[in-house]
């Protein structure tokens, strides 16, 4: 199956993607970690978007997309698909990954805003194995899965917040329609727990794959 999650930051569609990888063996791709990965690993792209990340610009779509068409030929990906996660952020990037696969299915995390201020809110990411949790989450102040250190990410105060919100809804939620006018998009209400929004995303799910019928 090939699938998008999509949802305004806060919704917990990186947590979806890892549960769909879990469970489906459907291979999480988050654009972060494949630009990450290519720039650590000193590839061809990963040197070219490295220049531009350094000076703080935008990766050209062109190379973006470059790298994700890279992830996605991978044998992993030919054979079971791909869940991706953090792109499409918008509708020129939407049209330009149509041209070089097709998607099966367009998973829509939705929440209030005041839930995704408040999530985004409380969010703390572990400087030890990279887990994102929250306040209410941790144990005796630590990582709740590794016992590490966390910390407050810059564009979680809530100056950034509302402004990373504003941008979902200007440049993001526009493919709400896009995909819902070829059919493919799913819609799905966040909850509180993530088992229970994972109940919902297997839901949406299981009549585009074996394995969600369980």
């Amino acid at each position: 199956m090939r699938l998008i999650v999509l949802g305004p930051q806060g919704c917990g569609k990186g947590t979806q993607a890892k549960l769909i990888n879990k469970e489906m063996g459907i291979p999480h791709i988050s654009t972060g970690d494949i630009f990450r990965a290519n720039m650590e690993q000193g590839t061809e792209l990963g040197k070219i978007a490295k220049e531009y990340v350094n000076k703080g610009q935008l990766v050209p779509l062109d190379i973006t997309v470059k790298i994700v068409k890279d992830r996605i030929e991978q044998p992993d990906c030919e054979e079971n698909g791909f869940c991706l996660d953090g792109f499409p952020r918008n509708r020129e990037q939407a049209e330009a990954l149509d041209k070089i696969t097709d998607i099966d299915r367009v998973i829509l995390i939705e929440l209030p805003r005041e839930e995704l201020i408040k999530r985004l809110s409380i969010r703390r990411d572990c400087k030890d194995c990279a887990h994102i949790t929250r306040l209410d989450w941790l144990i005796n102040g630590k990582c709740e899965k590794c016992g590490g250190q966390v910390f407050q990410r810059e564009d979680a105060t809530e100056e950034a917040i509302q402004k990373r919100l504003e941008i979902y809804d200007t440049q993001t939620a526009p493919l709400i329609d896009f995909y819902k006018n070829k059919g493919i998009l799913q819609t799905i209400q966040g909850q509180d727990k993530v088992e229970d929004t994972f109940a919902l995303t297997k839901a949406a799910l299981k009549d585009n794959c074996q394995n969600f019928n369980k």
